[in-house]
């Protein structure tokens, strides 16, 4: 099959002042597009742009073009996180699972889809490869559908099919794609993920993100036994344990020996591992952080991180203070239906303090701070110290458990604040 392609330039050239533009996702980032979009900036006014996390560079994002383009985020990463917390952009906070219906219902209506997609198949089909999370929904909705079509983007099995018919612009690149190498780990991380190993007992449903922690998670369990993955996202540490047996899928109830996921970040060789392997399959993220699909399968062990959390359980993981860092993302979605499944542990993971030697474990939360997971949802605590479970206990044995995982130099003080605001309890902490 032959089909008309065009430059980046002419492709963009479709965009309109005023239109509201959806980027694709993570290592799915049209670079090209993007490029050739800010490049239009003095031709272009009041555009919307759209996005979840994406990688590589955000130039739209720059002050100096906002008179072209305003961001909306539904999730901030490192490369809008500025544009954001200086009010050149604006963040949505919105549960992952509840995204695609944004612009199913028209919330958020689409004019136009950036994408980043495989090559058509001999039937016609591309594939949107490592992201179909929330970018299947805007490819569905959107007016307009631009795709950079690359022979380095994986062919993922699952729903992520996009027919070249229903691409309305097509611009061939030969790029690689955008790679996130393996975080270093350090020893406070390396202990983090032991705790959490100690804890995922065989036959446990994972889902965790990308970082040190997960990595360290990860490498801590070689040990174990018939391990299974839905996770929103997974990143080469998964790779690893499946080349050793480990994660095999046997024990889940829904997509038996399959690895669900929603969008990929790593190294290519993640993106080789996930090429036309039907192990893995790229699924929505309505569905992947559904609860009620979460909780069907055996002891769902989800492993979220906070930037802080209160003596009374309250997780802050979008932002430090008023000042916006992140976004709420799929930590709800996994907390709950971890906790729902038969078995489950869902986990809030953190170091005990931040770089600059403060506490992480708090007795409030600093002012204007979001609570992403509520203190209702809390349950398994892990730090460098320990572990604690905040189920069914009450405010001050809170307090006690959180401060026996907290930096010994902050346990004391925890202790008295908690005291002032819960009474007295049975012991303190030096």
């Amino acid at each position: 099959m032959h089909y008309c392609t065009l430059s980046a330039e002419d492709a963009v050239a479709k965009i309109k002042s005023g239109d509201r533009v959806f980027l694709h996702t993570a290592a799915a980032t049209p670079q090209r597009l993007i490029d050739a979009m800010v490049a239009r900036a003095s031709e272009l006014k009041n555009v919307e742009i759209v996005s979840l996390h994406t990688e590589g560079e955000a130039a739209y994002a720059r002050p100096e073009y906002r008179e072209s383009f305003r961001l909306n985020a539904l999730f901030v990463g490192k490369n809008v996180r500025q544009s954001v917390q200086q009010g050149h952009g604006d963040s949505i906070p919105v549960f992952l699972s509840d995204v695609p219906s944004l612009f199913y219902n028209e919330i958020l209506p689409l004019d136009v889809a950036l994408v980043h997609v495989s090559p058509p198949d001999r039937h016609g089909y591309c594939s949107l490869g490592v992201s179909v999370d929330a970018s299947l929904a805007a490819v569905q909705s959107a007016r307009l559908v631009i795709a950079q079509v690359n022979p380095n983007m994986p062919r993922t099995h699952g729903e992520g099919l996009l027919h070249a018919s229903k691409i309305h612009a097509m611009v061939e690149v030969d790029d690689p794609l955008l790679e996130t190498p393996r975080h270093l780990m350090d020893d406070v991380e390396i202990r983090i993920g032991k705790h959490i190993a100690s804890i995922v007992e065989d036959g446990a449903t994972l889902q965790m993100g990308i970082g040190a922690i997960p990595d360290a998670t990860l490498a801590a369990l070689s040990g174990h036994r018939d391990l299974g993955i839905h996770s929103e996202m997974f990143s080469d540490g998964v790779v690893e344990l499946v080349e050793k047996g480990v994660i095999n899928g046997s024990k889940k109830k829904t997509h038996r020996e399959i690895i669900v996921a929603s969008f990929l970040v790593g190294t290519r060789r993640l993106y080789d591992f996930v090429d036309d392997n039907p192990l893995v399959e790229m699924l929505p993220s309505d569905y992947v952080n559904d609860t009620r699909e979460i909780r069907k399968n055996p002891k769902v062990t989800a492993i979220n991180s906070a930037l802080e959390i209160d003596m009374s359980g309250q997780v802050c993981a979008d932002s430090i203070g008023q000042k916006y860092y992140s976004g709420v993302g799929g930590q709800m979605d996994f907390i709950r239906g971890a906790a729902l499944s038969k078995g489950g542990k869902p986990i809030i993971a953190l170091p005990s303090t931040t770089r600059k030697g403060l506490s992480r474990i708090v007795p409030q939360l600093k002012p204007g701070a979001g609570v992403v997971t509520t203190r209702a949802h809390v349950q398994y605590v892990v730090t460098e110290y320990g572990i604690v479970n905040l189920h069914g206990k009450n405010l001050r044995q809170r307090a006690e458990a959180l401060a026996s995982i907290a930096h010994p130099d902050f346990r004391e003080d925890i202790a008295r604040q908690a005291h002032e605001l819960y009474g007295s309890y049975g012991r303190r902490f030096m």
